[in-house]
């Protein structure tokens, strides 16, 4: 019985120790099974946990995610420190979003506020539910904060960005959802690479740099600068906007540049012949979908200088428009525009083996400049509303002009040079030059309806001036007018055509056709020519052949005057006369310094004798003295007037011919003009008496005025009247006209002399 307990007590033993080996075996195994157990959370922290999200919603639309894959809550905060993290900002529509990303992040639940100090991405406006289009937006930073409310991004720290067309820096961002508003706060550098096969890079320098997405414009405050290749444009508050435009491939609109507008802004282009400065307080520049400039607009105290190898060019106005040439890849220069009081100033520079030429200013209200093929050169300069053209000189030799008009209008050639210049209703002033005025020389003045101006290649002076309807000239005393007006600046010749006219304190001539030589005052005068000189103030220096104390008048087919007007000369039909006595001759020459005149071919001189006494000539008949022969040298001296070449006097009833004919003038003040003649060779003498005529011959003839007395010498002198009664006078015969008398002259040979007395 006590064996049969014992093996029971055995066996439930092995029984229990059987099943305690099972149950820790089990134990182990289920040990082995069970997930490990959670370690104990930091005093810090309220929980823990990996695969962390978080977002925010506005109806149906999610408003901001947040996902991590390490979440850390601190205790007692809102604080939540995270790993590994995503933000998505999405837009009101919902179909994009503005990613953030960041190794590590704290968000701060109550503050809205996510903050990363480490490095940042963030990409703006990406597709939600399809791949983008092109390149988004992407920006990489530290130190960024974000409000989970507004979706708003801010950092002072260094940030680089990169876009579809280009990459950039600064330092400090700031981004705002709502409004698409991207800032670069400072030290802004991009580096824009547009689209299009000949588009070039352009790097965009700012102080700050707002992108409006929104608007498709970047502003650059306070300052910013673009540089495009040889292209640099700079100024305050720039405004750069964009356009969308469709591709040319896929079909997938693409942003291009389409305009730079600043304030207080200035630009330059510079190739190696030529530089282009432009500036303005207000500048707008338009651009093609390659970049290329095709408008450069300036407003207020615009300003463009044009700078080659042989001239710099400015223009200056209120408003100043350059246009471009884009066809060929880059931005050529074809025109510029001007407009309120506009002004161009082409300065040439020196250019070895040419005189420099004279500085150009033209004025007007509005100006038009368009270049030469390459845009390196002026093709021409147009002012269609009234202005000014100066020229200043650059050379002693060169004068200082000033021309006003409209519709002018300068032709330029290869390097800059002035080819011609065309106006309107033109009037001109020219400065003598240093050494002209030591020789007394004054401001001429001209005006015409039109005119038209040629300058020299090779020294790029005014070589012609041609002015036509109603022209006039006038320097000091000396004016001129006629129909045409042309000058010769090399030779100093002013030539006028057409109902030509021209005067000074010595007299007035007009003609057909006047050339006259500015610097001396010389001219040649052709075609129904009339001139009138006026008598000397000193009497002494008068010509007495005619009327020394009246103005002295010519008729002539030509008249060349030199020596300021003191030596005449004139040719072809010539009729000169002082009051009622005159000259005519084919030519004559007038000397007022020699005191002479000549007159050769058919001449005829008429003088008038009457009394000098008022109340004599009221009961005087003029008596006129008629001379004709081939030559005449009239000599002021001795006041002897040579005639030859066979020579006629007449006087009322009486005429007297001989080869030569010396007729002396009276003082001034006498009765009579002539006081004597005393003519030679083949002397003939016919005198009409009240009852008888006569006809006497000698070689010689002396005939006295005051007398009315013939002396005959010479040969034999003869003496016949109407009666058939001949007197030969050996020694001499003395005819008194007054009386009738003749006298007989004693000779040698003849010492006897008879007298015929004549009954009246």
């Amino acid at each position: 019985m006590r064996g049969t307990r014992w093996l029971l007590l055995v066996a439930i033993v092995a029984i229990i120790s059987g099943l305690g080996l099972t149950y820790r075996a089990q134990k182990k195994i289920l040990q082995a099974q069970s997930p490990p157990k959670p370690q104990k959370l930091a005093s810090d922290l309220n929980s823990s946990a990996e695969g962390w999200s978080y977002s925010t919603t506005d109806g149906q639309r999610t408003k901001v995610a947040i996902s991590a894959k390490d979440f850390f809550e601190a205790k007692d905060s809102s604080r939540i420190d995270l790993k590994q993290v995503n933000l998505k900002l999405f837009n009101k529509a919902g179909d994009a979003y503005d990613l953030v990303t960041s190794e590590a992040a704290t968000f701060f639940k109550n503050d809205h506020r996510f903050h990363s100090e480490g490095e940042v991405q963030i990409t703006l406006a990406v597709p939600k539910d399809k791949p983008p289009a092109h390149t988004l937006v992407s920006i990489k930073s530290s130190g960024v904060d974000f409000d989970t409310e507004t979706g708003q991004a801010n950092t002072d720290r260094a940030s680089s960005f990169a876009f579809e067309h280009g990459t950039g820096s600064s330092t400090g961002a700031f981004y705002d959802p709502a409004s698409r508003v991207l800032t670069l706060k400072n030290d802004v550098k991009l580096d824009w690479k547009p689209v299009g096969p000949r588009a070039k890079p352009m790097k965009i320098e700012a102080g700050t740099l707002y992108y409006r997405e929104a608007e498709s414009e970047i502003w650059l405050k306070p300052w910013g600068r673009m540089t495009r290749d040889t292209t640099v444009i700079e100024g305050n508050d720039a405004t750069i906007k964009l356009q969308e435009v469709p591709g040319e491939k896929d079909g997938a609109t693409k942003k291009v540049l389409r305009s730079i507008e600043a304030t207080k802004a200035h630009g330059s282009d510079s190739e190696p012949k030529r530089k282009l400065q432009y500036s303005a307080e207000h500048l707008l520049v338009n651009f093609n979908d390659d970049g290329d400039a095709e408008k450069v607009l300036g407003d207020a105290g615009s300003q463009l200088v044009s700078t080659s190898d042989s001239a710099e060019t400015s223009i200056a106005a209120r408003h100043v428009d350059l246009s471009f040439d884009t066809s060929s890849g880059d931005s050529v220069l074809t025109g510029v525009t001007g407009e309120g009081n506009a002004v161009v100033t082409s300065k040439p520079l020196p250019v070895a083996g040419r005189p420099i030429g004279e500085t150009h200013i033209l004025r007007s209200e509005k100006l038009d400049m368009k270049m030469r093929p390459g845009g390196r050169e002026i093709e021409t300069v147009a002012a269609r509303e009234p202005g000014s053209l100066e020229f200043l000189p650059n050379l002693p030799i060169q004068h200082h002009r000033t021309l006003t008009g409209r519709d002018m209008l300068i032709a330029y050639g290869p390097q800059n040079r002035v080819e011609s210049f065309k106006a309107v209703d033109v009037h001109t002033q020219t400065e003598p030059t240093p050494e002209e005025k030591k020789r007394n020389r004054v401001t001429s003045a001209t005006s015409s309806k039109l005119m038209e101006a040629r300058f020299d290649p090779k020294t790029n002076h005014i070589a012609t001036i041609d002015q036509t309807g109603d022209f006039t000239y006038e320097e000091g005393d000396r004016k001129a007018r006629a129909a045409k007006g042309s000058m010769d600046a090399g030779h100093n010749l002013i030539v006028l055509d057409t109902n030509a006219r021209m005067s000074d304190a010595t007299g007035m001539t007009s003609a057909d056709h006047i050339r006259m030589d500015q610097l001396t005052g010389n001219f040649t005068a052709e075609g129904s020519v009339n001139s009138s000189r006026m008598p000397e103030k000193d009497k002494k220096k008068n010509s007495e052949m005619l009327s020394g104390d009246e103005p002295l008048h010519a008729q002539a087919r030509r008249m060349d005057s030199s020596n300021h007007n003191k030596k005449l000369h004139y040719e072809g039909n010539v009729v000169m006369w002082q009051g009622a006595n005159r000259i005519q001759a084919d030519v004559v020459d007038l000397d007022r310094d020699k005191h002479t005149l000549i007159a050769d071919g058919n001449v005829l001189t008429n003088l008038w004798e009457e009394p000098k006494d008022p109340q004599k000539k009221k009961t005087t008949v003029p008596v006129l003295t008629e001379v004709r022969a081939k030559r005449l040298v009239y000599t002021e001296t001795d006041r002897q007037a040579l005639y030859t070449g066979g020579a006629t006097l007449k006087q009322p009833n009486m005429q007297v011919t001989s080869t030569q004919l010396r007729a002396f003038l009276s003082e001034a003040g006498a009765d009579s003009r002539l006081e004597k003649a005393i003519a030679d060779g083949d002397v003939h003498i016919h005198k009409t008496g009240k009852l008888v005529t006569y006809n006497g011959t000698s070689e010689h003839s002396e005939y006295y005025t005051k007398d009315q007395k013939v002396i005959m010498t010479g040969g034999t002198p003869t003496m016949t009247d109407s009666r058939g009664q001949k007197i030969e006078g050996p020694g001499g015969l003395t005819y008194y006209a007054n009386d009738d008398r003749l006298i007989v002259n004693r000779s040698e040979q003849q010492p006897a002399n008879s007298l015929i007395q004549r009954k009246k």
